[in-house]
């Protein structure tokens, strides 16, 4: 297949490029913030897949804000309207989503029917999908990929906890009590090339067995044989992140409940055996 990607350089993108290659498909690259340019590589391919979107993991203001909104919604809807104008069309759009779709929660489990939350990145997530739909519109077969906490020691929340974790200053945040619904950086492509080749619809990117951070942490300690002691306090968080520390402070329960009735097999399904494949490689 010749396929589109948008957000290429992201730690996700940089991952589904090598693997798509590496399986045999011509892989494109381009950004929404030339969404013309966008459209006409987008119309040359089988399948165009969104990856681009503000970073949350900074600290948040009402510029931000509006920034992590924005190049979720507008951007895409640019896109859209340029495709509109090309003679052909990619017969199937795969938008990155996130699990901030349900809202954050220590007690309940979602799942892919399960309905929006009512904070800040609910509300990112519903007009982020939204956008995505107007693929629809447009004949495009749409799958949203709604994606956890991605596991890999070259990007994302690891990397970053990685060297605490081994000068043994790491340990859980906050409560501890807050759930991670987390994933493997492969199980992650795993899904995104599931959503490419033809599951449509929804699907949870997330491991099925999530922990919660006293839990994580305490694994991770244990991976890298180090002490996972030092809590990090809330208010230091709120201190370096603003709004933005509901990422770490808050979490939500989400199974892959469509994502495996759909087929996809997990290669790491515990968190144990995916942070000792990921450390120890």
């Amino acid at each position: 297949m010749r396929i589109a990607v948008f957000g290429a350089t992201g730690f996700i993108g940089k991952h589904l490029v090598e693997s798509l290659r590496s399986r045999g498909d011509e892989v494109v690259t381009a950004s929404l913030r030339d969404p013309t340019q966008a459209a006409r590589a987008a119309a040359q391919c089988d399948v165009a897949v969104n990856l681009a979107g503000e970073t949350l993991a900074q600290r948040w203001n009402a510029d931000v804000k509006r920034r992590i909104v924005e190049s979720r919604t507008r951007a895409p809807s640019a896109f859209f309207d340029a495709l509109r104008e090309q003679q052909s069309r990619p017969a199937a759009f795969v938008s990155a989503s996130a699990i901030g779709y349900y809202g954050t929660s220590e007690t309940e489990t979602f799942t892919e029917s399960s309905p929006p939350g009512n904070d800040f990145l609910a509300s990112v997530c519903v007009q982020w999908e939204q956008a995505a739909q107007r693929g629809s519109e447009l004949g495009m077969r749409v799958t949203c990929v709604r994606t956890g906490l991605v596991l890999g020691a070259d990007g994302g929340a690891l990397a970053k906890l990685l060297p605490l974790f081994k000068a043994g200053t790491g340990g859980r945040v906050g409560s501890g009590r807050q759930w991670y619904s987390w994933i493997h950086i492969d199980d992650a492509i795993g899904v995104y090339r599931m959503a490419i080749d033809g599951a449509a619809g929804v699907l949870n990117a997330t491991a099925p067995n999530p922990v919660r951070n006293a839990e994580f942490s305490s694994i991770l300690g244990k991976t890298l044989r180090r002490p996972a002691s030092l809590p990090a306090p809330p208010f230091m968080l709120k201190l370096a992140l603003g709004e933005g520390a509901v990422l770490v402070l808050e979490g939500q329960r989400v199974l892959p409940e469509r994502t495996q009735a759909e087929g996809y097999s997990f290669r790491f399904p515990e968190l144990e055996a995916a942070l000792e494949d990921i450390v120890h490689v």
